[in-house]
């Protein structure tokens, strides 16, 4: 990282340098798609749609903010962050579907099957899912060893196939309509959602070679608690959110009788848990404090991820 580059970095706010991620990723999109054969046909347009259209990029923003820990500027990080991100766009759109979730809003828009109809919408998914692996084996990565991108291949492929974000959101659609307990609920949404912002922590981490890899299971443990804060902390938004302001239907979850932490442990035990997850992430940065590594904005991370209201 560059000395000009990190005086920058270091004079943002916490909530500038996720509005510059979101620029700079939405840029990075952009070029892509604009990069695509037929980009103005049907399907290119519901994947530019379903990719580009609003989010907080919390995902790529971990991605930077991990390799940030290790001194790896930005070039070394994109690739990860632009994958990541096309997955979770993917994931988005397939969620939506009728045979899915059935919703109509994201991001307070229209969602890709309502605009450009299913078969467009289940396609467009699976082209952002392929362009993923395709960044991430193609695209320039300085300081990145072919062996490390190979082990970053291989782990968002896991955590977005069977073993994570696909095997939690089969499990999420047996679940429904039963009633399951808190150690089966945890088990979902450690798979549907946490695999994804644990491949993140992870690929941030394998961008830094055998620095990266000495301090993973700190940086997991972080991962870990942070991604079931994120799923709790939507499904209270989900009994106590605008649909407006969280850009999809306010109370969905209750009317397609999904397992959700509110409904298991009550809105204010399902704050309390989100609250004590997050102290489970502090306390796992303290001990990377200790080992000389800046965690401050992974902290803040932290902290927006059960304050946001959306």
């Amino acid at each position: 990282m560059s000395e000009q580059y990190k005086a920058l970095f270091e004079e943002q706010s916490f909530e500038e340098r996720l509005s510059a991620c979101q620029q700079h990723i939405n840029a990075k999109l952009m070029a892509i798609f604009s990069s695509l054969p037929f980009l103005n046909s049907p399907l290119g347009t519901a994947m530019q749609y379903g990719a580009v259209l609003g989010g907080k990029r919390l995902r790529p923003f971990l991605v930077y903010s991990v390799g940030e820990i290790f001194g790896l500027p930005k070039t070394s990080l994109d690739a990860a962050a632009i994958a990541i991100e096309c997955i979770h766009a993917y994931s988005l759109i397939h969620d939506d579907l009728p045979a899915m979730d059935n919703d109509d809003l994201r991001r307070g828009q229209p969602t890709c099957h309502i605009k450009f109809g299913e078969s467009q919408a289940i396609l467009a998914g699976d082209a952002l899912q392929s362009l993923a692996f395709e960044i991430l084996a193609k695209q320039d990565m300085p300081n990145v060893t072919l062996s490390d991108r190979l082990a970053m291949i291989a782990e968002l492929a896991s955590a977005s196939g069977f073993a994570g974000m696909c095997g939690g959101q089969s499990l999420d659609l047996e679940a429904e309509g039963k009633q399951i307990d808190l150690a089966s609920l945890e088990q979902i949404h450690q798979h549907k959602t946490g695999a994804l912002i644990r491949s993140a922590v992870r690929l941030g981490a394998y961008s830094a070679g055998q620095r990266g890899r000495e301090v993973l299971p700190l940086l997991e443990q972080y991962a870990q608690a942070i991604g079931l804060a994120f799923q709790v902390h939507d499904d209270i938004l989900d009994v106590i959110g605008n649909t407006e302001v969280i850009g999809k239907r306010q109370g969905n979850d209750q009317q397609l009788g999904k397992n959700t932490y509110p409904a298991l442990l009550g809105l204010e035990q399902a704050q309390q848990k989100a609250r004590d997850l997050y102290e489970e992430a502090l306390a796992a940065l303290t001990e990377l404090e200790k080992r000389s590594y800046n965690t401050a904005t992974l902290k803040k991370l932290a902290g927006f991820i059960i304050e946001r209201n959306s």
